[in-house]
């Protein structure tokens, strides 16, 4: 039986274990799947003695989809634009980085919600690691522009650089937002509300319109605040990222399995016990 596992600190409100034993039944694969606790100092070592026990896969939350980064001998493209990894891959010995997150989010939008996202001025609120993992995908299917802003500017201006589309990517300080016009889609990559604290930030209504769809990448009690916000704002949408985590689950599974199974199901299960649900991978 091949073993994977889930790595972030915190990591214990994780539903990946449960996703991707959802996905081992309904494919007929025989997997474990754990959680891993593992600060960002911590990660190299963990990952050690997770390989001596017989990891051959794993997938990276909060705080260490960048950290990840250098313990890779190699990188997917969605890994090395992103600049961030959230799936590990054990190849001759040595870990493949790949990321899901961009992937994840834009199906979930586009399928289950049905969201076009073609010519959607776009802002994205973090440059961490998932916002990282989901702003290459977003101008790949056709946003007319991104604006990022983060906490601390410096990683909102690395992440735009990175993204090396001056025409379309543009990164600004979280002070002036009430100064950016309106958007079509706003996304909360932000880790504030993690836990059930209140978001320690402020939005301007002016942001929204009637066809603003919102869009927070957290799931359960974290993403309360922002949906609330969004609700209030008159936003189209209001979307938590449980359809997200399961997408991009299911691109992890299909990197190590070689099929990609059927994501409605383990959405709707998940979905049933949604007062339960604490927070992002």
């Amino acid at each position: 039986m091949s073993r994977y596992a889930v790595f972030g600190h915190p990591i214990a409100h994780s539903l990946s274990p449960r996703i991707h034993a959802a996905f081992g039944e309904q494919t007929g694969i025989e997997l474990s799947y754990t959680a891993i606790d593992a600060d960002v100092a911590g990660l190299g070592a963990a990952l050690q003695r997770f390989v001596a026990d017989g990891g051959v896969g794993a997938n990276l939350t909060l705080p260490l989809k960048q950290a990840a980064l250098a313990l890779c001998a190699q990188l997917g493209e969605r890994a090395q634009r992103a600049g961030s990894v959230n799936t590990l891959s054990l190849r001759d010995g040595q870990w493949h980085g790949d990321n899901t997150d961009g992937t994840g989010l834009v199906r979930d939008l586009t399928g289950r919600h049905g969201l076009d996202l073609r010519g959607r001025r776009t802002l994205l609120l973090g440059a961490g690691g998932v916002g990282r993992g989901v702003a290459p995908a977003l101008l790949d299917a056709g946003i007319a522009e991104l604006i990022v802003v983060n906490r601390t500017p410096e990683r909102a201006d690395a992440l735009v650089d990175a993204l090396g589309e001056p025409g379309r990517a543009h990164s600004r300080y979280w002070a002036d937002l009430d100064q950016q016009g309106d958007f079509d889609l706003v996304i909360n990559a932000t880790s504030a509300a993690r836990g059930g604290d209140v978001l320690d930030f402020k939005l301007p209504t002016l942001l929204t319109t009637a066809r603003t769809a919102a869009v927070d990448l957290n799931y359960g009690e974290a993403a309360i605040p922002f949906l609330a916000w969004a609700r209030a704002s008159g936003c189209r949408a209001a979307i938590d990222g449980l359809g997200m985590l399961v997408e991009q689950a299911a691109g992890s599974f299909e990197l190590w399995h070689g099929l990609r199974p059927d994501t409605d199901p383990v959405y709707a299960m998940l979905r049933q016990h949604d007062a339960s649900l604490h927070s992002a991978d």
